[in-house]
């Protein structure tokens, strides 16, 4: 059966992945980003302009019953803890905060609509894992964990809130971070799995949990190739 699904951040990377995995299904889907004009045209393919740092919510154009939302930006800010400004540490949360927190609340009406729905968040290894230069990234996606648990203690049993905690993946986000074959050859050895995540990897977890994980919901899924639990 043909769901309707949100998607904030569509255009690059596991968001277009996502959206891919969706349409693959043959559900509907709304995608919300600051150029929409990047996503193909499809007719089961809703494209609206929304920069979630500035712009109000565009609740009038949602459909009246949405069946999940996915919020995908995130920032990789990499620097030492003493050289952060106030004005950087700010960016980070508004994006990977407070933007998830408008858009749930801007989407609640139309999930709460739904026999079933779910909300999927982002976090990162980071967060549960300690790392140099990391500080503002894990604070800002040890918020969002936070944020997963307590809004699906909240929102059931009609909706279930999960997130997925990735390590480094390939896309364009990470891109500086993977740019020669010496790069990714160094990332991959650090994790127990010697592999780097692929944006299609955690597309494929992230529709089971939006659409299919019926018995989960308060989850933060590790997807970060051992990295967080094994040493070896």
């Amino acid at each position: 059966m043909s769901k309707h699904f949100l998607i904030v951040g569509g255009t690059s990377g596991i968001g277009a992945a996502l959206l891919s995995k969706l349409i693959e299904q043959g559900h509907q889907v709304t995608q919300l980003s600051r150029h929409p004009e990047l996503v193909a045209d499809h007719p089961r393919i809703t494209s609206v302009c929304w920069d979630v740092r500035q712009d109000a919510f565009p609740g009038d154009r949602l459909p009246p019953v949405l069946d999940g939302l996915a919020y995908c930006p995130g920032s990789i800010r990499l620097r030492p803890f003493e050289r952060l400004t106030e004005h950087e540490w700010r960016e980070d949360l508004d994006l990977n905060v407070m933007g998830a927190v408008r858009a749930i609340q801007g989407a609640l009406p139309s999930l709460r609509q739904a026999e079933s729905a779910g909300i999927l968040l982002f976090s990162s290894v980071a967060a549960g894992t300690g790392m140099p230069y990391h500080a503002s990234v894990a604070a800002a996606k040890g918020a969002i964990e936070g944020l997963t648990r307590a809004l699906a203690a909240e929102l059931a049993p009609r909706i279930r809130v999960n997130a997925i905690a990735p390590t480094l993946t390939a896309t364009p986000l990470a891109e500086r971070l993977l740019a020669t074959a010496e790069k990714r050859a160094a990332a991959a050895e650090r994790h127990p799995l010697k592999v780097i995540g692929e944006a299609a990897d955690l597309a494929r977890a992230g529709v089971w949990l939006l659409d299919d994980a019926r018995l989960t919901t308060g989850q933060i899924l590790h997807l970060d190739a051992g990295l967080s639990s094994l040493r070896v």
